[in-house]
């Protein structure tokens, strides 16, 4: 009987470790393009899906700017992906997406300093946090993943728009399915529910796309949207304790789930591939395949409704 478990058990971890073997190899961006000359922006890019997409960004020769809530993470993250690339390009930038105040400074020095911008991507993100407002007073995850994203955007919409052949990246999530936008409390003051909340800020994030497509449709800027997919980073720093990480990690490698290297190939996939030109509003999967928008997302009525809401939260436009 023993020999019969323990053989069980050896070829489980061997299926399981070929899987994982065979999932790896489709999980490299099919593009080999270089970006020497272009200028990317990424937000968030001190930790997980964002550094992990600056890394592979720099080995392409792209120029960065890694926007970052601190300063100090954001000369962190440089000098370590400029020891790993040998990339000097690469800037480092405090954004802070809870606050206007920071997306506003931001957005007005990227604009004095940067003549153009090729690829901005939209990454940085909260994950299921405690109850919460920015320094607006809007709810913390809404607030920084669609409302600050939302702002960024659109002042620096001018200068991506005079950029030939740029791109406009929006990561959001299989999670938005979930998702719903109550107009009648928007910032969750009546009922909050974290994972709700979560769902419904990475629905925004569709909603937003859709949106921005019909504004620039005579332009020739071009939005994507993606799902990276289940990734283990520390987005979930909210949710799960050090220990539950420490016994989980062995089954997220068995398991075949992705890394932060891993999952960014989706960002950069939709950061540099050529033929995503002219598919603006395209909605990309993990498989690098284009994908439905969940119903909910196509609720032309209420994504209207949001963008009204979000410019005038935002008073950016």
């Amino acid at each position: 009987m023993g020999y019969i478990a323990t053989g069980s058990a050896l070829a489980f971890f061997t299926a399981v470790i070929l899987r994982r073997l065979f999932l790896k190899s489709k999980r490299q961006c099919p593009s080999s393009k270089v970006m020497s000359g272009k200028t990317v922006i990424i937000t968030g890019a001190n930790s997980g899906l964002g550094k992990a997409a600056a890394m592979e960004l720099a080995k392409r020769r792209a120029r960065l700017i890694l926007a970052c809530r601190t300063l100090a993470s954001a000369k962190d993250t440089v000098k370590e992906i400029q020891k790993a690339t040998g990339n000097s390009e690469i800037i480092p930038k405090e954004l802070d997406l809870a606050s206007l105040k920071s997306i506003n400074k931001f957005s007005k020095d990227v604009l004095t300093e940067e003549g153009k911008i090729d690829v901005l991507l939209n990454n940085a993100g909260v994950f299921q946090c405690p109850y919460s407002k920015t320094e607006d007073g809007f709810e913390m995850q809404m607030g920084v993943n669609h409302l600050g994203h939302f702002a960024l955007t659109l002042l620096l919409l001018e200068r991506i728009k005079n950029t030939s052949g740029s791109r406009i990246v929006v990561v959001s999530s299989s999670l938005s399915k979930r998702g719903s936008i109550n107009f009648d409390d928007f910032n969750c003051e009546k009922d909050y529910n974290k994972i709700k909340a979560y769902n419904d800020s990475k629905l925004a994030n569709l909603m937003f796309v859709k949106q921005l497509t019909e504004h620039l449709r005579d332009s020739c800027v071009d939005i994507v949207a993606l799902n990276p997919g289940m990734v283990v980073t520390n987005l979930g720093r909210h949710v799960m304790s050090s220990v539950i990480k420490a016994v989980l990690s062995p089954l997220v490698v068995l398991l075949g789930l992705r890394n932060a290297s891993e999952g960014c190939q989706t960002l950069v996939y939709c950061a540099v591939a050529d033929e995503l030109r002219g598919k603006s509003g395209i909605y990309i999967g993990t498989d690098f395949q284009p994908c439905d928008y969940p119903p909910n997302a196509m609720d032309n009525e209420a994504a209207f409704k949001l963008w009204e809401l979000s410019k005038m939260l935002t008073k950016v436009a």
